[in-house]
């Protein structure tokens, strides 16, 4: 019996379906996979890819390397830093020491004031806020060191010939016909122990010096001088202020009889006033100067005026003498008042040696005046 003789093929296909029966089932491709079936590989790496590769193989990234991001929510507050350890040769800086305020008249009772030097047919008179404690101790206004009134007049053009000493100021009518008082007379260390009360309570009296010698102008020394002025006249607060001619405002004017002062105001020559330069404070005074160097071609005049000196001497020495019987009268009042206070009779007053000045002299006086 012949036999058949096996299909080399079909063996191969029995073979193969026995193993495939036999071997664990595969799992279905997933999407990801079918698609790697469709990637282009190329046998040559591209440059790009290569470098790429390199880059990851030399730097692997690593999960402390990366910083987590901050949440949304919370702020990220900077470090801070610890301040730098001052040096050793550095020195500490010195507080401010607090200032008082207002001081009363009894704190420098043992001070007077300095003479108003005044006359008829000035061009301008100068008015302080009142007298330092440098002023009142030699008798003669802007006598501290650091006050730049003096040096200022010179080089902006006021008193063109020479810088003046402080001792010439009784002399200025008759030199370069200017005047100089204050709003207030009694002396303090400086205008924070004055009370705003008691400037503007002297205003009025200013404006009556004002009046009485009818100047052409008045320069007042300083903002805070104008800004109690201004209340005082204008019944508000000072707003809109430029340094320099104050337009539309005439001071101790009388009408139908006179039309009043034109006003200036400079920035105040104390040395204590730091906010603005002597350059800002000289431009200001020189604005003044060109009117007045004006006013004085207009009337004739040269500065100085030319004036003998014996007569500027004996000028200076009437205002002198008057002035120091008006202290005199001034510190017996005192004198007298504090007596009184205490229950001294007139007896004793007059052993002190105080002279009582009855009702009937007093009306006498004032007729006389």
């Amino acid at each position: 019996m012949l036999k058949r003789k096996q299909d080399p093929v079909s063996e191969a296909s029995d073979n193969d379906y026995d193993e495939e029966q036999e071997a664990p089932l595969k799992p279905a491709p997933s999407f990801n996979g079918a698609l790697k079936k469709y990637t282009f590989t190329s046998s040559t790496p591209s440059p790009s890819r290569a470098l790429f590769a390199s880059a990851r193989a030399t730097k692997p990234i690593t999960p402390s390397s990366r910083k987590p991001a901050p949440s949304p929510r919370k702020r990220t507050i900077p470090p801070t830093t610890a301040p730098a350890p001052a040096s050793p040769n550095s020195k500490p800086k010195k507080k401010r020491p607090k200032h008082p305020g207002y001081a009363p008249p009894q704190k420098y009772a043992h001070l007077s004031g300095i003479p108003d030097v005044l006359s008829t047919n000035l061009i301008c008179v100068f008015v302080g806020t009142n007298p330092g404690l440098k002023t009142a101790a030699t008798g003669h206004a802007y006598s501290a060191p650091s006050n730049l009134f003096w040096k200022l007049l010179h080089r902006s053009g006021l008193t063109p010939d020479q810088k003046r000493p402080a001792t010439d100021d009784l002399k200025l009518p008759e030199l370069y016909s200017f005047g100089n008082t204050n709003l207030v007379s009694r002396p303090t260390k400086d205008q924070a122990e004055l009370s705003l009360q008691e400037m503007d309570a002297s205003v009025p009296v200013l404006e009556g010096k004002v009046r009485r010698w009818k100047p052409e102008a008045v320069c007042i020394v300083g903002k805070g001088i104008w800004e109690r002025i201004y209340k005082v006249k204008a019944g508000k607060r000072l707003k809109d202020f430029v340094f320099g001619w104050q337009e539309g405002w005439r001071f101790g004017g009388v009408e139908g009889e006179w039309e009043g002062a034109r006003v200036f105001v400079a920035v105040s020559t104390s040395g204590l006033v730091a906010g603005y330069s002597t350059e800002r404070k000289l431009e200001i005074m020189t604005e003044l100067a060109e009117w007045v160097n004006q006013r004085r071609r207009e009337r004739g005049e040269t500065a100085p005026r030319g004036l003998s000196d014996e007569v500027v001497e004996k000028a200076a020495r009437e205002r002198e003498e008057e002035y120091r019987s008006k202290v005199v009268e001034w510190e017996t009042w005192i004198k007298v008042e504090k007596l009184e206070e205490e229950g001294v009779g007139e007896e004793e007053l007059e052993k002190e040696g105080v002279e009582i000045v009855k009702g009937e002299d007093l009306e006498k006086e004032g007729d006389e005046e």
